[in-house]
């Protein structure tokens, strides 16, 4: 029986965009990024990063921390950024569809 892909919805596009975005800035190719998570504990390969970048293959919580490391920025700084300002203070008063908004836009 063959699988099913699970989808990449917005948040996990903007992370994708976002890694591409640091790597560029930093002056990194996707191999580079590849070997810095590699030797960082991580292995991944540059099509594992490429994939990641394309919205082709999920970035799971251990690839997003070693890929923060890699670039060089802390995790959260490849999350989509909230639209309030402390969402933890507020999360109390948050309904399931604005916590499904603000994640999945």
């Amino acid at each position: 029986m063959a699988t099913r892909p699970v989808e990449i919805g917005p948040a996990g596009l903007q992370v994708a965009r976002t890694i591409e975005r640091i790597r560029l800035l930093r002056g990194l190719s996707q191999r580079q990024l590849a070997e810095r998570c590699t030797a960082l504990g991580r292995p991944l390969t540059n099509i594992a990063v490429s994939r990641t970048e394309r919205a082709r293959r999920r970035c799971d919580i251990d690839d997003l921390v070693v890929i923060a490391a890699a670039l060089g920025v802390s995790p959260t700084a490849l999350l989509p950024v909230w639209s309030e300002p402390n969402p933890v203070a507020r999360s109390a008063s948050w309904t399931l569809d604005r916590f499904r908004e603000a994640l999945l836009g």
